[in-house]
């Protein structure tokens, strides 16, 4: 049993309260005393209220799940279902306008357009390479992925393959960094001036077609030459050595080209983690103390070589003037705490109850972005001061008026000026999306982000309306007029509200890790619709996505956002997904529900078993796919949605879970850390999965964590080895 610290109001678990102590609280003004007398007072403060919340919250989905048996079959009223869902104070009638007044934003949230990483923050690997994923070699994208229709065939070099990735990348300089009547393909000759920040091409009158994207110059000692162009507020290196395998070889001697790639990462505490004790708890905040004070390290060994891996540096280049500058080397990094939901032993109140981990959350994540303040380091994170924490799964503007609350008392425990934390929003859960304006009015001094996020979405849109009919197959969701309203509204919402300029709004994950090709092609809708910023699923993606940035400029897009006419998007955000008439053949019952079953076990045997939060999983088709606990929710309530209406039945279920288990057996064949589940299917990992279908319907919004966490920490009590 864990051993427990008094304080004034709660008591604090010995290891949680030493590593505060001895590793937070050190090179702050902070005294520990004073802290934990603060934090405990503020910690019990807001314990009821959390309670409270959730409790509206079962309230509401318990009056959604009446009303949705009473006008099951029913062809019911839009303006019906409205006036219902204001009753119940699930929808609320929208104020006057206003503009966020948020201030001291960084760059990479107010001003620049690009990729957005998310990492889980226990893996310290993941999060140094995130965080330097902010300059990418476009050949090594270009060349390592499908981009140019193919792969590599071997892991040996293949000139004819560099090649085409030569020229693919010289087109898009041409259409990034245009040369005056010639192409970059052209070019045999760069010659830098440095003390004129002059370039001279093929040794003729070639010059840029636009001067002003050419920012700035550096030779180093070895006789490289970067030159640093912009498009679009992102940053372009060309690099010419002659003496690099590549450029010795390139007619220009241009041995790579960099983008500016992933702008900013969200360091993540919640979905892509599976944190269920204070062991697990404590390595998330150690890592991202680590990297608020920028010495967060990790040493491993790949192809018998030892690597350390560390935070980027900035880099430097000389201006027009000759005067030294530097650009960042880092993607700003946000934290993401957990919602409201889940406790925590890691606090537990005067009635040995559990504290919310998301209060917790908030505490220490901040308490750490302490250290990027003082800035004691040439690592810094925030230039403006600001420390960036992302909420995750609130509830319409109560939660996020709760949310503001804990903030301010966080800053006051930490001695912080107001609005310092900086609040992400995101538009993930129905109630939220239907009252987003009255949200973000909530956080108006404090917001910089919202988001849409696709996957979560669904699970509580199908959760919601659980009750009421079958729900159309998974991928028919993206065809629905929710979704499209969703995305659309999600834009306007924070454009009217004055997010540009000032605050991020986000777009979803691309979900296929291997598809480039495809995400090259599809992507590029997201900067088109408004988005200045859009997940991707590593450093790789983020490199390949930066080029959609340079065909779109987000800050034009927006404008011209701005002027239209604004929409009512609210009756098509309430157009549930059902199917009419649920007339599908039993072949295509079967394919949905074992595609959903592989998805479900495919990561949560990883997750339970390994403790591992976010994974690539090959779907029923064994196209692999990034599923974290978003994904894992989407397939849940899709199952349970269908059992409830008797489109398949408990034995369906089993047995599509026992089918199953042996394939995801056999894909897991080479991970010597892997427990399999068939043929005695009695592990913690398949009754975790399977409750999670049979049991969805009575989740808490249908999320997974609940069942995820207890089973998690049952086999941890056996005794886990890890990957």
């Amino acid at each position: 049993m864990p051993k427990y610290i008094k304080t004034n109001a709660v008591q604090v678990e010995q290891n949680f309260y030493n590593f505060v102590n001895d590793e937070v609280l050190p090179g702050t003004s902070l005294d520990h005393t004073d802290f934990w007398y603060q934090a405990s007072n503020m910690l019990k403060n807001f314990y009821k209220p959390n309670k409270l919340l959730l409790q509206d919250r079962q309230r509401m989905q318990s009056q959604l799940d009446e009303w949705n048996k009473k006008n099951k079959g029913k062809n019911f009223q839009i303006d019906e279902y409205k006036a219902f869902l204001k009753k119940i104070g699930y929808l609320k009638n929208d104020g006057p306008d206003f503009k966020i007044t948020t201030k001291n934003v960084d760059a990479e949230i107010a001003k620049i357009s690009g990729p957005q990483l998310v990492v889980p923050v226990t893996n310290p690997r993941y999060a140094i390479n995130a965080a330097n994923a902010r300059w990418g070699s476009l050949y090594d994208a270009i060349y390592g992925t499908d981009v140019l229709g193919d792969i590599a065939n071997s892991s040996g070099y293949e000139p004819d393959r560099g090649r085409r990735v030569v020229k693919w990348v010289r087109n898009f300089l041409d259409q990034s960094i245009p040369l005056c009547n010639s192409s970059w393909n052209d070019i045999t000759k760069v010659v830098l001036d440095q003390n004129k920040m002059k370039l001279i091409f093929n040794d003729t009158r070639i010059s840029l077609a636009d001067s002003s994207q050419l920012i700035g110059t550096k030779i180093d000692s070895n006789g490289v030459q970067k030159i640093l162009f912009r498009k679009n507020d992102l940053g372009i290196i060309v690099i010419l050595d002659f003496q690099d395998k590549i450029g010795m070889v390139d007619k220009a001697s241009i041995s790579d080209v960099l983008l500016e790639s992933a702008i900013s990462v969200i360091m993540d505490c919640e979905d892509s983690v599976a944190t269920v004790d204070s062991n697990d708890k404590i390595q998330a905040y150690r890592n991202w103390l680590g990297l608020m004070k920028g010495v967060l390290t990790e040493q491993f060994r790949k192809n018998d070589v030892d690597i350390l891996r560390t935070l980027s540096p900035d880099m430097s280049f000389n201006n027009s003037d000759g005067k030294e500058f530097q650009i960042k080397g880092r993607a700003l990094m946000l934290v993401r705490n957990v919602g409201h939901l889940m406790t925590t032993s890691l606090v537990l109140n005067e009635n040995n109850e559990e504290i919310g981990e998301g209060l917790i959350d908030c505490l220490i994540t901040a308490a750490c972005g302490l250290h990027d303040r003082l800035k004691s380091n040439a690592l810094n994170n925030s230039k403006t001061g600001s420390i960036y924490i992302v909420k995750p799964k609130m509830h319409g503007p109560e939660e996020v008026a709760f949310t503001v609350k804990l903030f301010r008392s966080v800053e006051k425990v930490l001695n912080l000026p107001e609005d310092t934390l900086k609040l992400g929003i995101m538009d993930e859960e129905r109630r939220t999306s239907i009252n987003l304006k009255e949200c973000i009015r909530e956080a108006k001094s404090r917001v910089a982000f919202i988001n849409t996020g696709f996957l979560d979405r669904t699970g509580d849109e199908i959760h919601s309306s659980l009750r009421l009919a079958p729900m159309v197959r998974k991928a028919d969701m993206k065809k629905e007029s929710w979704i499209n309203a969703y995305e659309k509204n999600n834009v306007q919402v924070g454009l009217q509200c004055g997010f540009q300029g000032k605050a991020q709004i986000g777009k979803g994950m691309w979900a296929m890790p291997d598809k480039m090709n495809l995400m090259l092609k599809e992507k590029i809708n997201h900067p088109n619709a408004g988005g200045s910023c859009a997940w991707v699923p590593s450093p790789t993606a983020a490199t390949i996505h930066a080029t959609h940035y340079h065909m779109t400029y987000v800050s034009k897009v927006q404008q011209e956002l701005s002027e239209n006419k604004i929409i009512d998007f609210k009756n098509d955000l309430l157009k549930i997904p059902i199917a009419k008439g649920a007339n599908w053949s039993n072949d295509e019952i079967e394919e949905e529900l074992l595609n959903n079953v592989q998805g479900i076990l495919g990561y949560v045997v990883r997750w339970v078993d390994q403790g591992v939060g976010c994974s690539k999983v090959p779907d029923i088709n064994g196209v692999n796919l990034m599923e974290d606990r978003a994904t894992c929710r989407i397939s849940s309530q899709h199952i349970a949605n269908w059992f409830h209406h008797d489109i398949i039945s408990k034995n369906d279920i089993i047995n599509a879970f026992k089918k199953v288990a042996s394939i995801v057996d056999e894909q897991n064949r080479s991970d010597s850390f892997y427990s399999k589940m068939a043929p005695g299917f009695d592990g913690f990992a398949f009754m975790a999965s399977l409750d999670l279908a049979l049991e969805g319907a009575r989740q808490p919004s249908g999320y997974t964590e609940p069942l995820l966490h207890s089973y998690r920490i049952k086999r941890k009590m056996m005794g886990v080895s890890k990957p």
